[in-house]
């Protein structure tokens, strides 16, 4: 059970970078593999390009009484397009040093709707055409209570602290008492994106994820586009245009 909590916190973890309090919009592929973190979710806004260095820690809890700490690192990038760059990386023991092995790269055109999955193992770029989610009603989640944090300096950017705790009823928590979950958002209005979140779970652990090495230049093009040599396969479903 902690191993699945372990995927969902990160599938969460990765959604809640994007902004505090909404959705996440261009959503975080399913990585089957615990081992690896799933792509951040980065707002497609216009006009605010940036480069940086996600750092993402995870802290689990097992039943033996024993913390495993692991931590990866991955490139996350917007140019004034709002094209965004996001990498997958493994989540390797916090004693490694170096560079994690870059498992993935997603791209993902606003303009288009193009989302690209690049695969550097098979040299693969698998290209989906993403729909706009109508507006649909969903369920309530249960009602957070919200705490301002106030504000920091982080990066050279002016950041609003917000901690959201969630309850999970006892018969929902499956541990068979009330579960408290607690979100912390240090976001900044200036790049309309969180740079530091932190999610808190009794059941699973802690997972950390924040910006460092903000550059706030306009990327490098080449960061968007396909590299050379890579097979392109569209994997739109047949009733979706294709892009040509």
């Amino acid at each position: 059970m902690l191993r699945n909590l372990s995927y969902s916190a990160l599938l969460l973890l990765a959604a809640l970078l994007a902004g505090p309090l909404r959705s996440a919009g261009e959503g975080a592929a399913a990585q089957q593999d615990a081992r690896s973190a799933d792509p951040i979710s980065i707002p497609c806004v216009p006009g605010k390009p940036f480069s940086a260095t996600a750092v993402l820690e995870t802290e689990r809890y097992w039943s033996d009484g024993a913390t495993e700490v692991r931590r990866t690192i991955s490139l996350v990038a917007r140019d004034s397009q709002g094209r965004t760059r996001n990498e997958v990386r493994r989540l390797m023991p916090e004693y490694f040093h170096g560079s994690p092995q870059l498992l993935s790269v997603r791209l993902f055109d606003p303009i288009t709707g193009v989302r690209t999955d690049l695969d550097p193992g098979f040299h693969v770029a698998r290209q989906q055409l993403i729909p706009k989610e109508p507006k649909t009603a969903r369920t309530p989640d249960p009602a957070p209570r919200l705490e301002d944090l106030g504000k920091t300096t982080m990066n050279g950017l002016e950041a609003k602290g917000t901690r959201r705790t969630t309850t999970i009823a006892a018969k929902a928590s499956g541990t068979g008492d009330p579960v408290e979950i607690e979100d912390e958002f240090w976001y900044s209005d200036e790049l309309d994106l969180n740079l530091l979140v932190r999610h808190s779970d009794p059941r699973a652990g802690v997972d950390t994820v924040g910006l460092s090495n903000l550059k706030r230049d306009e990327p490098p093009a080449g960061l968007f586009q396909i590299p050379a040599g890579y097979q392109v396969i569209n994997v739109s479903p047949a009733s979706e245009p294709r892009e040509r």
